[in-house]
């Protein structure tokens, strides 16, 4: 099971306390903080592909309030998995905001920075930025990537969004994707978009951020560290989850065997690695009927949930 020491919780918790300190001691305190996050991503369990998309659906309902959107954790949900397959504009501008993070916890931390994936995930922001933005933004990812530390580095991502004129939510996508990147995570880990609504001003920066931090001015510094202590609660959130939903897999991996019903492991497998499955999901080898009743079977022995609250169209999880 995940823990965080208590010293950590409380250091993450006292927002008042962390605006005191400087850059540098705020900096340690989220380096702890994603210390024991690392711990839980290189242990890759068999749930891990759950807890990503989660954390995804998490920061796809928190970009959305921040975008004034009404659209709440369930709402999302149904805009993507209840979508006309293959209909990639069905799911609404909300449901765009869902795929751009669940394209996050899914693709490998190679693929994420690329500009072509870049451009698709700018589109899922409601961006259509052409191939010089695109361009220049990867060019500024792989430039911090390169020679910055942990502070400039997730600074630098937001204002370079930002200079390039995206929301503060497409940076909290950016910063996760290069985090996940320094680390040599396989997959990026959903944390600043739970958090992006506290984590910066709305004002647009007038220095780069490099330039900014080296020369001590007080509103960057303050930003700077709004944005690492925000990552720090995000990771410990994150960790949090983690401890959750180990318990809702173990449940689900013990009453496994109990299950005759063809095609099981397969729709155990799926409930490991998504945030949800809907009820009418078409799987090789079962029926609607057989994947309901195997459903209700789930839900009978305490290994899975029904997320939605409706009669119909049901949707299962962890």
């Amino acid at each position: 099971m995940a823990t965080v020491p208590a010293w950590l919780r409380r250091a993450t918790a006292d927002a008042q306390s962390l605006a005191r300190k400087e850059v540098e001691d705020v900096a340690l305190t989220a380096g702890a903080a994603i210390g024991a996050l690392d711990a839980v991503v290189r242990r890759q369990e068999r749930w891990a592909g759950a807890w990503r998309q989660r954390l995804a659906l998490s920061a796809a309902t928190a970009t959305a309030k921040q975008a004034g959107r009404v659209e709440d954790e369930g709402a999302l949900r149904d805009a993507v998995l209840l979508a006309r397959p293959g209909d990639f504009l069905s799911v609404g501008p909300a449901g765009l905001l869902l795929l751009a993070w669940r394209r996050l916890a899914a693709r490998s931390g190679d693929e994420l920075l690329t500009e072509k994936n870049l451009a698709a995930v700018l589109e899922e922001f409601g961006y259509a930025p052409d191939d010089e933005v695109v361009s220049d933004l990867a060019a500024d990812l792989r430039q911090l990537a390169a020679g910055a530390g942990m502070v400039a580095t997730l600074a630098g991502t937001f204002m370079a969004a930002e200079r390039h004129g995206f929301a503060r939510a497409v940076g909290a996508w950016l910063a996760d994707a290069l985090l996940a990147q320094g680390l040599g995570w396989t997959h990026a880990i959903p944390l600043l978009g739970g958090e992006a609504a506290l984590a910066v001003g709305t004002g647009r920066p007038r220095r780069p951020a490099i330039v900014a931090l080296a020369a001590g001015s007080e509103t960057e510094s303050d930003r700077a560290k709004n944005l690492i202590a925000a990552q720090a609660r995000a990771a410990l959130r994150a960790i949090d989850l983690s401890a959750e939903l180990e318990r809702r897999a173990d449940r689900l991996l013990a009453v496994a065997p109990k299950l005759r019903a063809r095609a099981s492991d397969f729709v155990v497998e799926r409930l490991l690695s998504d945030d949800a499955i809907v009820a009418s999901e078409k799987i090789a080898g079962m029926s609607d009927r057989g994947l309901r009743r195997l459903f209700d079977r789930l839900v009978e022995l305490g290994a899975v949930r029904e997320l939605s609250g409706r009669p119909t169209f049901r949707i299962y999880g962890l």
